[in-house]
C-alpha cells in the first residue's frame, strides 16, 4: 500500500514581504515550512525519491515536482468541483451546458461513495470503474461533439478543462485503486485553519527567527492533535528536557504505536 501525504499551502506575512506556508500532512503528524511558492520546497522536504501519493490542488509546483522525481498526485476532487460549479454558473451557455454535464457526472461518483458501506467490494469497484468512465467522457465530450459546445470555437473555459483531463486526467482517481487516500484535499485544509487564525491576529512574522519558531510550534500543536496528546505536555518536557541536557521525546509515535 503506497502512503499518502496531503499538502496545502496558504498566504504568509512578513514586513510588507509574501511568503507561503506550507502544510505537509502526514497520517500520524503534520509539518509546517513558511517559505517560497516553488517546486523547491517539495524536494527539499520529500527528496527526489518520494514513494507515496501526494494529495493536493492542482497547483502547477505540485505538477513539476512529480514530472522531475516521478511521483504520483491525487489531485483534490473538492477543488475540482468548485471549479466545475463555476462553469455551471458562467453566463455563456455553452459553458453552462458542459459544466452541468461534468457536475452530475462527478455527483454520480460521490453518490457512489457515500454508500460504499452497502456494496460488497466487487460491486464498489465496478461502479466506481463505470463513474469514472463517465466523468471522462462529460469532460472530453467538446472532443467528441464539438459542434454541441460552440463548434470550432470552443470557449477557452471548456478548453482549458479539456486539456488538464488530458494532460493530467488520471491524477483525480488515484483514490479509486490505492486504499487509504482520500479524494480530496481536507485534512490538510483541516490542519491549516488554526493558522489561518493566527494570521489574522499577529498579522504574521518579523524576522527569520519568528518564521522558525512559527514553523516548530504549529508543527507541535498540529501533530499533537492528531495523536490525542497535549502539546503542553510535550513542550514542557522538551524544555525541561533541553535544561538537562537531554534529547527531547519524539513527535511520532513509535513502531508499536505508543507516543
Amino acid at each position: 500500500m503506497l502512503s499518502s501525504t496531503f499538502i496545502d499551502e496558504t498566504g504568509h506575512k512578513e514586513n510588507r514581504k509574501r511568503f507561503w506556508t506550507w502544510c505537509f500532512r502526514a497520517p500520524a503528524f503534520a509539518l509546517f515550512k513558511i517559505t517560497n511558492r516553488s517546486a523547491d520546497i517539495l524536494i527539499d522536504l520529500l527528496g527526489d525519491q518520494f514513494q507515496g501519493i501526494l494529495g493536493c490542488d492542482c497547483y502547477s509546483a505540485y505538477r513539476k515536482y512529480a514530472r522531475q522525481c516521478g511521483g504520483l498526485l491525487q489531485f483534490c476532487m473538492a477543488h475540482l468541483i468548485r471549479e466545475v460549479k463555476y462553469l455551471c454558473e458562467y453566463p455563456d451557455r455553452h459553458v453552462q451546458k458542459y459544466g452541468q454535464g461534468l457536475l452530475e457526472a462527478l455527483k454520480e461518483l460521490f453518490g457512489i461513495l457515500h454508500r460504499r458501506e452497502q456494496m460488497f467490494d466487487r460491486q464498489f469497484q465496478g461502479e466506481m470503474a463505470e463513474a469514472e468512465d463517465q466523468i471522462w467522457e462529460a469532460a472530453l465530450a467538446p472532443r467528441a461533439s464539438p459542434n454541441r459546445f460552440g463548434g470550432r470555437q470552443i470557449h477557452r473555459l471548456i478548453e482549458n478543462m479539456v486539456q488538464r483531463f488530458i494532460n493530467h486526467g488520471e491524477g483525480y482517481f488515484r483514490f479509486i485503486t490505492s486504499p487509504g487516500v482520500e479524494p480530496t484535499n481536507n485534512s490538510a485544509e483541516q490542519a491549516m485553519r488554526f493558522i489561518v487564525i493566527d494570521r489574522l491576529v499577529t498579522q504574521g512574522t518579523r524576522s527569520l527567527r519568528g518564521r522558525a519558531i512559527s514553523e516548530r510550534l504549529w508543527t507541535v500543536l498540529a501533530s499533537c492533535m492528531i495523536q490525542n496528546r497535549s502539546a503542553f505536555e510535550w513542550i514542557l518536557q522538551a524544555v525541561t528536557a533541553h535544561f538537562k541536557n537531554q534529547p527531547p521525546s519524539s513527535l511520532l509515535p513509535d513502531s508499536a504505536g505508543n507516543q
